[in-house]
């Protein structure tokens, strides 16, 4: 009797759990449709017709493929070497801002730090309050920074929000127990943080590499008031550029009849209209592949930084 009792308790539980599976899985296959939908969208898009994308009839399937908007994007010779530019920015920061986050996270970390609240009130007070864009621009001319690469690599190189993430998962991830034992090995701090910190910390790094990347990589402001030199732009600035040229008439024969006029603004126009969903594809397609290879420890990593004990 008593093997029955559970054996019907075991397929009511089952049947409830079975229901709840069903519909948790719908639910979160509409919303990865919801997600993943625009983005599917805006690649098709960027391979059909311009004039199929104004009638609306691009919804599952490239229509009358054709590659016009890649052509028109990458005919701008400064396109490929404002690629390079932005690998370079991005990989430089993304070095030096895990480096200074988590030094900075292991020192506010540890519970015996002579002046480590006032530290932390001064970290805390920039998520709040900045000096303006001007007082800043100020700044980095006379430090010598203005219109030099290092502006991009060395502008808002550490997140306040990354660094308080990155001391919470070293508080809660890597006991202090350790730190005691490597004391009494004889190591010092620098030995400790590069031997046992760093080492352990591998989640939080692939998540700070994460923030700090997609940040520098879609970063378009910082070149746009800080270099002149067209020659050390990011792409995003070009790109941002690219899109503001191919909307207006390029033609510059200024000669034109308005028939001929107008026909050349209204060509730019087909044109512009499907070059912006190429430039989000040539935009986005690093990211992309960095969180695809990077997910597991992103997600797992702020987990850990989050909780406590």
């Amino acid at each position: 009797m008593a093997r029955q009792k559970e054996g019907k308790q075991k397929k009511k539980l089952s049947t409830s759990n079975r229901i709840f599976y069903i519909f948790n899985t719908i639910f979160w296959i509409v919303i990865m449709f919801m997600v993943l939908y625009p983005l599917y969208l805006v690649l098709i898009a960027s391979v059909s017709d311009p004039d199929a994308i104004v009638r609306g009839e691009v919804i599952w399937h490239p229509v009358d493929f054709s590659l016009i908007g890649y052509q028109a994007v990458f005919q701008y010779g400064e396109l490929l070497h404002s690629y390079g530019n932005s690998l370079l920015y991005t990989f430089s920061s993304v070095i030096i801002s895990i480096g200074v986050t988590m030094a900075a996270a292991y020192s506010l970390s540890r519970p015996k730090f002579p002046g480590k609240g006032l530290i932390n009130f001064v970290f805390v007070f920039t998520m709040f309050f900045g000096g303006g864009l001007i007082p800043t621009f100020l700044v980095m001319k006379d430090i010598g920074l203005y219109n030099t690469p290092a502006v991009m690599v060395l502008m808002g190189c550490v997140n306040v929000w990354n660094l308080m993430v990155a001391r919470t998962y070293i508080q809660t991830s890597i006991p202090h127990e350790l730190y005691e034992a490597a004391v009494l090995d004889g190591a010092s701090h620098f030995q400790y943080f590069f031997r046992c910190v760093l080492p352990l910390s591998k989640t939080i790094l692939a998540v700070l590499g994460v923030y700090y990347g997609v940040s520098k990589w879609n970063d378009y402001f910082t070149g746009l008031v800080y270099l002149k030199d067209r020659s050390l732009l990011p792409l995003q600035t070009v790109l941002r550029e690219i899109l503001a040229t191919l909307q207006v008439d390029k033609s510059g024969d200024y000669m034109l009849s308005m028939s001929e006029n107008a026909a050349s603004m209204a060509e730019a126009m087909r044109t512009a209209n499907v070059a912006k969903y190429c430039i989000i594809v040539i935009a986005t397609g690093p990211v992309v592949i960095l969180y695809a290879f990077l997910q597991k420890y992103f997600e797992k990593g702020v987990m850990i930084g989050s909780l406590k004990g």
